[in-house]
């Protein structure tokens, strides 16, 4: 089991002492902005990569080394001089808080002997125990909508076991931030009181275990393998543990760690792996010492929590015996022993939580419990939230059935208390959870039914938000993944300006791209998500809350010209031919225009020539309908490398700033040709305040554009040619036989062509969560197939365990492994023995890439050169060139291109989670 431990003094002795030399800790170290997507202040936190020390992915602050013995703590830092870089071994997909460092001098236990020893624990100590169980917290703004899917998931996961409540973060002053930290995985055990404190989901961190194990030490855990009783249960392989890090496996001593009772757990998900801090990938670090129903226990999954975890879990945070956490969308409970009666003195708590959005009616179906005055003795009680405080719904007892109950939000609490002896049925309750109705609060949360897992068929939910009066109501989207289709004719969100369905439509969404956010005219907003009974995704999850205008007062916020409202601020603007002055308030001329010839040239300022600094130039050229206007270059040199952040060129597809963009263009090398969408184009010019070039000189035509009316029929893509036009299909989908619609497609494909293109699913934008695609590869009898890899990015992990593309020698995936490819690293062409060939591809439910492409094709075989196929996971080996193939028959030789086996560890060995 996780111990609930007391650090041991001599521990300290392995730590890695990280502050900065010269500095103490420091609150104000820990500033940290939430991310891009969030327009929060940023937020000082306890940030775990800048800890006193480090025990594995426990981080260690101040107040941690003077409760176990400051003087000697001091000590310790004053003789850390110098640290080392240090790697763990492992599965890359969850690394140490680390940190620029270098490894302690050990110095004997001897020293200390004698010396008095802190007892006291973090968890422990009642203030590292949060209160009730409940635990606030705040997911910082530069995770994905998947990440965030993953987090709440884990959460729900120990909600779901013990009695823990994970609650986003309101007012209270002790709350954890989800924050992505350049040291990796990593936390502090137990609550840090009197301020936030960070958990650290950094770098391939994001997997389910991984956020549970890091979730269990903020609630209060330590690792299973430091417990005084791990010797009689586990053997430690010193010789294979990496220089340096031998302190992971120290042990705590008997007084100095809370076990609760319970015994070793080799099962835990808070135990360490085999190889974990391993020199080498086969070199186990942790043995198990006996077998257990014959077999040797594995230890280190990072799949769900143990029975002994759970257990445990409950005894620290003294849940009651009976009850549980109810999260299904139905499902009924009852009074112990329900109907023959229940025994004096039970105490029982059911939590009902589902989704928020939702709202929870409880019906009593069978009530029959002592009757007393005010029920003072046996009595079942409901409160409308997610604690024992929550406003009280009602107390019952008797045999009376009380009205239904429904919660103002998504969570109840009911608790049964039995003290008398009379022998009662007892009672039964049953309930469901129903999405929409009104919501009139100044800010909350909103999520598809069953968020973050896949949504249920069939729903129709709509939600009527009100804001106080004289404000607008924001919403900003934080995850979304609904079924994808043109017109979101099958399961979408439809958004209006008002409070019904006759309001203003706002926009219809479907899809995997998060919708832009979203303000409403006045203070009500109308939200209506609808599912159908076939394919079901993520859903979505959106904040709401109260918006003001700044640019509807009498001032237009000082703006002289233009005023744009942003949600949360606003800005100024300038009308075409004008910029912004210096203050951000005023107008003055500027280069640029708006220009409507059908062809024409525009330059830099001054050309020929410098460009002056600090220059802000728009030009807008729009012709006549159905026309696109191509822009070419005939001279260009400005400031600028590939970044493209002093002095640049933009141009995009209509006349605003967040038309699309056709590229941001800097340095001495010309652009190509630009051709607009439409009939209208924006030309943008800007300079600093430092180096100046030669600039510009453009000139643009126009010419007519089939596709530009009704989209030339094409249901989807109109690609203008010279004189006509084409329809295409994005990926996913097919071109129907009419030449103009397209039909989607299904992801088991079969391929008899002699050549073409294989893409990943929505290639080249990201491909979908969760999904597995085929391709059969066919080619005529005596021929070869050939795959040749064009472009790859499918996210990396060494075994490629979780998103990857395998390629199969034969016609199915029970022929032999040709190879297994994930990452950015494009893979050396695969040829098949034969005509067939066979691959797959998977993703998992968290990180989504571009994808890969590739191309196939056929040939003749080689009699001289023949290729032995071998299984790889795109990690290349440098061997001695082989003679011949295995198997039997001559060979000629050949040189051998060698990859792990599918399926084996990757070239680092354990992890620390």
């Amino acid at each position: 089991m996780p111990g609930v431990a007391r650090l041991p003094l001599p521990l300290l002795l392995w730590l890695l002492l990280l502050p900065r030399p010269g500095r103490p800790l420091d609150l104000a170290d820990y500033t940290y902005d939430l991310g891009e997507e969030d327009d929060s202040e940023p937020v000082n936190y306890k940030d775990p990569c800048k800890a006193a020390a480090f025990l594995g992915d426990i981080a260690l602050d101040e107040e941690d080394l003077r409760a176990f013995q400051a003087q000697q703590a001091v000590d310790l830092r004053q003789r850390a001089t110098h640290r080392s870089s240090v790697k763990t071994a492992g599965n890359s997909s969850a690394l140490d808080c680390q940190s620029t460092g270098g490894q302690l001098q050990r110095r004997s236990r001897g020293r200390w002997k004698g010396r008095s020893r802190s007892r006291r624990a973090a968890t422990s100590r009642p203030e590292r125990v949060w209160p009730d169980g409940v635990i606030p917290f705040v997911i910082g703004g530069n995770f994905t909508g998947s990440q965030r899917a993953v987090f709440r998931q884990a959460m729900r996961h120990w909600e779901k076991h013990t009695c823990v409540t994970f609650l986003e973060r309101t007012d209270e002053d002790s709350y954890i931030v989800f924050t992505y930290r350049p040291c990796g995985c990593c936390s502090y055990v137990g609550r840090r009181g009197g301020g936030p404190q960070a958990i650290s989901i950094g770098k391939n961190c994001d997997k389910f275990g991984i956020v549970v194990h890091e979730l269990g030490h903020v609630i209060g855990f330590w690792h299973e393998h430091t417990r005084p009783d791990r010797d009689r249960h586990v053997s430690i392989v010193r010789e294979n543990i990496q220089p340096g890090q031998e302190y992971n496996f120290l042990k705590m001593e008997l007084q100095e760690v809370e076990s609760l009772g319970e015994t070793y757990d080799f099962d835990s998900i808070m135990h360490y792996a085999r190889n974990t801090f391993s020199r080498g990938i086969f070199l186990d670090t942790i043995v198990p010492k006996y077998e257990v129903n014959g077999v040797k226990p594995p230890i280190g999954q990072r799949t769900r929590l143990s029975k002994g975890d759970i257990a445990q879990a409950r005894k620290l945070y003294k849940c009651p015996a009976c009850g549980e956490t109810l999260q299904d969308s139905t499902g009924n409970f009852s009074s112990p022993e329900y109907p023959n009666g229940y025994s004096a003195h039970m105490h029982c708590v059911w939590r009902i939580s589902v989704t928020p959005g939702e709202k929870i009616i409880l019906n009593f179906t069978s009530m029959d419990l002592y009757r007393s005055r005010l029920c003072w003795y046996d009595y079942v009680e409901v409160r409308d939230g997610f604690w024992r405080k929550a406003p009280l719904r009602g107390r019952f007892c008797g045999g009376k059935l009380p009205e239904p109950i429904v919660s103002t939000d998504s969570r109840l609490w009911v608790e049964f208390r039995s003290s008398s002896n009379w022998v009662g049925k007892g009672f039964f309750a049953v309930y469901e959870a129903i999405c929409g109705g009104d919501v009139k609060k100044d800010n909350g949360h909103i999520q598809s039914p069953n968020y973050p897992d896949d949504y249920r068929p069939s729903k129709v939910c709509i939600w009527r938000i009100q804001v106080s009066e004289g404000f607008h109501v924001g919403l900003t989207f934080q995850s979304f993944e609904i079924e994808r289709h043109d017109s979101c004719a099958y399961d979408y969100l439809e958004v209006r300006d008002g409070h019904s369905e006759s309001s203003t439509l706002i926009g219809r969404y479907c899809g995997y791209e998060k919708p832009d956010d979203i303000k409403s005219t006045s203070s009500r907003l109308w939200l209506k998500f609808v599912s159908d009974g076939s394919i079901n995704k993520a859903g979505f999850a959106v904040n709401f809350f109260k918006e003001v205008d700044e640019c509807s007062r009498p001032n237009r916020g000082g703006c002289e010209q233009r005023c744009l409202n942003t949600l949360g601020s606003y800005k100024c603007s300038c009308d075409p031919g004008y910029e912004l002055a210096p203050d951000k308030r005023r107008c003055e001329a500027a280069c640029g225009g708006f220009l409507t010839k059908l062809n024409g040239s525009i330059t830099s300022p001054g050309w020929p020539k410098e460009y002056p600094p600090n220059k802000n130039c728009i030009w807008q050229l729009v012709a006549p309908t159905q026309y696109r206007i191509s822009l070419q270059f005939d001279f260009f040199e400005t400031e600028g490398n590939d970044v493209c952040k002093y002095d640049f060129v933009e141009v995009r597809s209509g006349l605003t700033a967040d038309s699309k963009l056709h590229g941001k263009f800097c340095g001495s090398e010309k652009p190509e040709v630009i051709t607009s969408q439409y009939n209208n184009m924006r030309v943008e010019f800007k300079s600093d305040n430092t180096v100046s070039k030669k600039g510009f000189k453009a000139h643009f035509f126009s010419d007519k554009d089939e596709c530009s009316k009704d989209n030339g029929g094409c249901q989807q893509d109109c690609v203008n040619t010279f004189g006509s036009y084409e329809c295409q299909c994005r990926s996913g989908f097919v071109l129907h036989d009419n030449k103009h619609d397209c039909k989607e497609a299904g992801c088991d494909h079969k391929v008899t062509s002699t050549s073409g293109t294989i893409t990943s699913p929505n290639w080249p934008d990201k491909y979908p969560s969760k999904k597995e695609c085929t391709w059969a590869i066919s080619s005529t009898p005596g021929h070869r197939v050939k795959l040749t890899f064009i472009e790859m990015d499918i996210e990396s992990q060494p075994e490629c365990a979780y998103d990857h593309l395998e390629v199969y020698d034969g016609r199915d995936a029970k022929a032999p492994v040709l190879g297994r490819f994930c990452g950015s690293k494009k893979p050396e062409p695969v040829l098949a023995t034969g005509s067939r060939m066979f691959l797959r591809f998977y993703s998992d439910n968290s990180v989504q890439r571009k994808g890969f492409q590739a191309s196939h094709s056929t040939g003749m075989p080689s009699p001289s050169s023949p290729v032995c196929p071998q299984a790889s996971v795109g990690i290349d080996l440098e061997v001695e060139p082989q003679s011949t193939c295995p198997g039997p028959g001559p060979h000629p030789p050949t040189t051998s291109h060698v990859a792990l086996p599918a399926g084996s560890p990757s070239s680092r060995a354990g992890s620390a989670w």
